[in-house]
């Protein structure tokens, strides 16, 4: 739990302040002076005082504090915190390094102060990290310390190092922040433990509506989740990276869902859920938080409007890529606004207005593509400069322009050098700008399409019954038998294909006399059917049928055949993997071919609404054949949102369900079926 006092000390005390500001002890205290923090004090027994605030040589001659910043070696940070805390400090940021991500020694240093903190009930921030900078106070030991800005962006860091880096980068585009907080190696308080304290105390329309996230280490997936959602539904923005995907490399699993469920699927399937817009490097992240900065795009269509063609013709690719639109603008007010530009100039989209293009020129168009250009959502503006004039006049009409404008204006100013003064003075009006208009086409895009925050479907009428829990019970690590794994079936409402089992050539006759051909063999017994040869398709006559169960009983493992009888149709697939605290991380998708070499499947975290079953069916590469194509029959995606809704459902119930393949599932005629089914319990 995050302390208030953590973020609101009345009192601060800089253990380890030195006149050395190239050390951190002496950094953060001299931030701490230009931040204009009054209650101040030092503890270091080398003077009386540093940096013209009074210094204590002892923990016993320091008054109360509220807030204790150590900048001393780990070894004496164990012994500091009792001491102070005795006195009454229970809020401290360790910027020591040297701890567990050091050695054992530091690992056990940690231990002994996590476990002084639980028991006193202390609020520890790091150690080894960079501090914090809000609006109260600028504790941390880095450089820049940036313009502080209610509105502007809140980061919170795992890294010190890659916050300083998305500060800094951030700042050069006109970046302001509302605050900064560094979590290090996060024995205690935690990037979720920051979240959840934004969450408690968020205030709509007065607290930042953007949020970044660096983090490397989840260490409450669930808290993530519940306190991402709740900002987001009060109007915050939540954009991140989550560094560290492929560490755990492959996993082995038996089922399809456990083998693709990679540490890099389960972490996005988390973001979506939680409404986060993922971003993969610290640039990404930051061209997504600018985006947000100056307002969601209210479509996919964009105007882009340029005096530099080349620039434009890779915006609109981009844009295009990212399945954005750059709509072609014509008729009668795209010819009269083309009259009041210089000859040579184009409006079809990008709208180019050439090198020598002015201000007033600039001012036009953006009023054309508010009032005029109805298929219009919102206008990207490249203007960096060849060196032929001042660009101020344009730069500043760019600015007026963006604060008043119905539709969000994206301004990438490209030219560093030759508009240096005017981008300084771009900046200082507030602006954020975008170095590149690839980049930034490519971030419109990912917040344009980013995941609905779907309502969580928690309701859930269906009980378990005892059959199925004394399956559950019989042990509690196993494969289904196939006669249990279609229990289990039946009891979710998951419609499947009879099935019939042979373990010898006179029950395989009396089968064969009551099912009609084409038929489907497989053998229980192996794991994986398919791979040892176990699995025969299109068996048309009695004798095949006979020749194929010799062969199949032959396999080793085997203990029965199972016969079916054969279908055509769409093959799908649906399946699930239950991922730690997170639950069941849920898969759909195309079957077949497409599951083995395409991969085309969609995730979502349990529960799942029957709506966002509908999206994961909708957001599939192969949806348009779902649809029907070519004058073939389609799937009815209502009654396929539906059984994954069913899966979620069951997987609720039982829980100890650690893997499900139904794969295929057959959509033919008005009916899904499941073909085949494997289940693993695992608890």
């Amino acid at each position: 739990m995050v302390n208030p006092l953590l973020i609101k000390p009345q009192s601060i005390v800089v253990v380890g302040g030195s006149d050395n500001t190239n050390k951190p002890g002496g950094k953060v205290l001299e931030n701490l002076i230009n931040g204009g923090f009054q209650n101040l004090f030092v503890l270091n027994p080398k003077s009386d005082k540093i940096q013209g605030i009074k210094c204590y040589s002892n923990i016993d001659s320091l008054p109360k504090v509220d807030l204790a910043i150590l900048a001393i070696p780990a070894r004496f940070c164990y012994d500091t915190i009792v001491a102070l805390s005795q006195k009454g400090t229970d809020s401290f940021i360790i910027l020591s390094a040297g701890f567990g991500e050091l050695n054992k020694e530091g690992k056990i240093i940690e231990q002994k102060i996590l476990n002084i903190a639980n028991t006193n009930k202390l609020s520890i921030l790091g150690p080894n990290c960079i501090g914090v900078i809000n609006e109260n106070y600028k504790g941390a030991f880095t450089t820049p310390i940036p313009t502080f800005n209610p509105k502007g962006v809140d980061f919170i860091s795992s890294s010190g190092s890659t916050a300083v880096f998305v500060m800094e980068a951030g700042i050069k585009m006109g970046m302001q922040f509302s605050s900064i907080y560094s979590v290090g190696n996060a024995i205690q308080i935690q990037v979720e433990d920051i979240l959840e304290y934004f969450d408690n105390n968020y205030i709509q329309e007065e607290s930042s509506n953007v949020l970044m996230l660096y983090i490397e280490q989840l260490s409450n997936a669930r808290k993530l989740l519940k306190h991402s959602r709740s900002l987001i539904e009060k109007g915050c923005n939540i954009v991140a990276v989550k560094a560290g995907l492929t560490d755990a490399g492959s996993r082995a699993a038996s089922s399809h869902t456990g083998a693709m469920a990679s540490p890099e699927i389960v972490v996005e399937t988390l973001f979506k859920k939680a409404g986060i817009i993922q971003c993969y490097s610290r640039e990404e992240m930051l061209y997504v938080a600018g985006v947000l900065f100056y307002g969601l795009p209210n479509g996919k269509n964009v105007a882009i409007i340029t005096h530099a063609g080349g620039a434009g013709v890779m915006c609109a690719d981009a844009l295009e890529k990212g399945k954005m639109a750059v709509p072609e603008i014509a008729g009668e007010k795209a010819d009269e606004l083309l009259s009041q530009l210089f000859s040579g100039s184009s409006v079809s989209n990008p709208i180019d207005f050439l090198a020598t293009g002015t201000a007033e020129q600039l001012g036009l168009i953006i009023d054309y593509c508010n009032a005029e250009f109805e298929e219009i959502d919102e206008m990207i503006v490249i203007f960096g400069s060849p060196g032929l004039f001042d660009v101020k006049p344009v730069y500043d009409l760019l600015a007026e322009k963006i604060n008043t404008s119905k539709k969000p204006i994206y301004p990438v100013l490209p030219s560093p050098i030759n508009t240096e003064k005017a981008m300084k003075e771009f900046i200082e009006n507030g602006k954020i700008f975008f170095p590149d208009e690839s980049i930034l086409a490519q971030a419109i895009s990912k917040v344009n399409f980013k995941t609905p925050l779907f309502t969580l479907n928690k309701e859930n009428n269906y009980n378990s019954n005892d059959t199925l829990n004394n399956i559950i019970e019989n042990d509690k690590n196993r494969y289904l038998t196939p006669v249990e794994v279609s229990s289990f079936l039946d009891d979710a409402g998951i419609k499947r294909i009879p099935e019939y089992y042979a373990k010898n050539k006179t029950q395989l006759k009396k089968i064969l006399c009551d099912i009609n051909f084409p038929i489907v063999m497989k053998v229980v017994g192996p794991i994986h059917k398919t791979d040892v040869g176990g699995v025969v398709l299109s068996i048309n006559s009695v004798e095949d049928a006979l020749n194929e169960f010799n062969k199949l009983m032959q396999i080793n493992d085997t203990l029965s055949v199972i016969v079916q009888p054969m279908i055509s149709g769409i093959e799908l697939f649906i399946g699930a993997t239950r991922e730690n605290d997170l639950g069941h991380v849920i898969m759909a998708g195309m079957g077949g071919i497409y599951l083995e070499t395409l991969k085309d499947i969609n995730t979502a975290l349990s529960p799942i609404s029957t709506d966002e079953a509908k999206y994961m069916i909708k957001s599939l590469k192969g949806f348009n054949i779902l649809k029907g194509a070519r004058g073939k029959k389609g799937v009815d995606i209502n009654d396929f949102a539906i059984i994954i809704t069913k899966l979620d459902r069951l997987l609720r119930v039982y829980y100890q369900i650690s893997e499900i393949d139904i794969n295929p599932l057959i959509a033919s005629k008005n009916e899904i079926y499941a073909v085949d089914c494997r289940i693993k319990i695992d608890y």
